[in-house]
């Protein structure tokens, strides 16, 4: 393992692992960018700008839940059936308990109502009401004019390039099973720098 001074040299690390130098360039500037983009996604600031711009009244976790009731296929790709709290709560990965206390916000707002379900009246389904589907339509219109303005400056050529390579290089995570397999010595390596690290580290 390529290792100097307490510091992994990341070029040698890459080029052992038999990838070329200049992908090893693109893998560090990615990951740069990266890194800095998911700062940015996390704060979500153009779904929240459009919430307040919007005077919708409620916040991103509400709103996720109003996305995840309507289920479209390209961000769930499960939106055939009924959906219920618990749809919900699998579909934004988070606890039953908090998916069904904010589907009971919404609601109580009346953005989402409960129903019977066709396929077994024992079970409650959630769907939206019509101002819960407008409100959705309203901020995917406002994130799609911002965006779209945004391309618009772009050549047409590259806009046509970066969308199919957009969704290939969405797949690398599919990816980590078998990277992590691959490289499972280089890994354990790694793995007993840091044990060693911390060793060298306690006190006396």
């Amino acid at each position: 393992m390529p290792h100097q001074g307490g510091k992994t040299d990341m070029n040698a690390l890459l080029r052992k692992a038999g990838v070329d130098a200049e992908t090893v360039e693109a893998v560090i500037s990615i990951d740069a960018l990266m890194q800095n983009w998911r700062r940015r996604a996390m704060r979500r600031e153009l779904g929240h700008r459009a919430l307040v711009e919007l005077k919708v009244g409620i916040d991103l976790a509400q709103f996720d839940v109003l996305v995840a009731i309507e289920a479209p296929a390209a961000q769930f790709g499960d939106s055939e059936g009924e959906t219920m709290v618990a749809t919900v709560a699998e579909r934004l990965g988070i606890d039953p308990s908090r998916a069904s206390r904010v589907v009971s916000e919404m609601v109580e707002a009346g953005y989402a109502r409960r129903a019977v379900s066709q396929a077994d009246a024992r079970r409650t389904i959630i769907e939206l009401t019509d101002t819960g589907r407008a409100i959705i339509e309203a901020v995917r219109a406002y994130k799609f004019l911002i965006l779209g303005d945004f391309l618009s400056e772009w050549d047409k050529a590259d806009v046509a390039a970066f969308v199919p390579l957009l969704r290939k290089f969405g797949q690398w995570p599919e990816h980590m099973e078998a990277g992590a397999t691959k490289f499972a010595d280089d890994i354990a390596l790694l793995a007993q720098q840091i044990a060693a690290s911390r060793k060298q580290a306690e006190p006396a």
